[in-house]
């Protein structure tokens, strides 16, 4: 996304992320998005505040082709592009405010196919560009910040390997073989979330499934989600998917 005035809440499965659009008089900030798997995604209007954007989503497959092109000398772009739910926002440049400009008004004398070219021509530049931002911005970082990513990341693996498992973050530092204030401190850092909203977020998508796929009652999602009460695991179901569990029930 291309924010170039006013400010935009996103949520991805139920998790916010509020993004300003700059300073007055600069070009505006690039935020970029990156999903491994299928996930939630919606806008907040809020107030009726004038917002100029341009959002652009690339397909999977097209991500996937990026991802298998870098090489190890490109570890930057490769860990953005293999992380689920990575979140960057840079300043925009001069010329991504330019392009994106050209894709909220396109010349006049364009329609159709032509049109549609136009935008699409101009989105793929965006993206080039929002991916070099990707390894300069996180390339200006120190190797220290590398390794606290790498750590933070096998706290995210050991999660999503134990997750019916009684995960505490004292047993999740030991296995990891970290303090519990550094594996709180990086994993917020790095994943915009604490570690026991990932855990809560994670089994929500299990017990989501498992209604979809399986067909499971609401009392049975609620124990795959670790709540006891029924009632609270349906509000925090609706809070993270926008409706009740009764309604993705196969």
């Amino acid at each position: 996304m291309v924010l170039s005035e006013g400010a935009h809440r996103l949520f991805i499965d139920g998790q916010a992320l509020d993004v300003q659009g700059g300073d007055e008089g600069g070009d505006g900030t690039v935020v970029l998005l990156n999903t491994t798997r299928a996930s939630r995604l919606h806008h907040d209007p809020g107030e009726a505040a004038p917002v100029r954007s341009v959002t652009i989503a690339a397909p999977h497959a097209w991500l996937d082709g990026l991802r298998r092109a870098t090489t190890e000398t490109d570890p930057v772009l490769q860990d953005f592009l293999s992380t689920h739910r990575a979140q960057l926002t840079v300043p925009a440049s001069r010329q991504i405010r330019h392009l994106a400009d050209q894709i909220y008004d396109p010349p006049p004398t364009l329609s159709g196919a032509m049109r549609a070219l136009h935008c699409k021509a101009r989105a793929l530049d965006i993206l080039c560009q929002a991916c070099a931002a990707v390894r300069e911005h996180t390339g200006e970082r120190s190797q220290p910040h590398l390794a606290s990513r790498r750590r933070s990341e096998r706290v995210r693996d050991y999660v999503l390997a134990n997750l019916g498992a009684n995960l505490t973050i004292e047993r999740i530092a030991a296995e990891i073989g970290a303090s519990v204030s550094s594996v709180q401190r990086h994993f917020k850092e790095h994943f915009r979330m604490t570690v026991f909203e990932f855990i809560r977020s994670e089994r929500l998508a299990q017990a989501c499934a498992a209604l979809e796929r399986d067909g499971v009652t609401i009392a049975q999602a609620a124990y795959v989600a670790g709540y006891a009460d029924p009632s609270n695991f349906t509000v925090a179901f609706k809070r993270a998917y926008g409706v009740l569990p009764k309604h993705k029930r196969r």
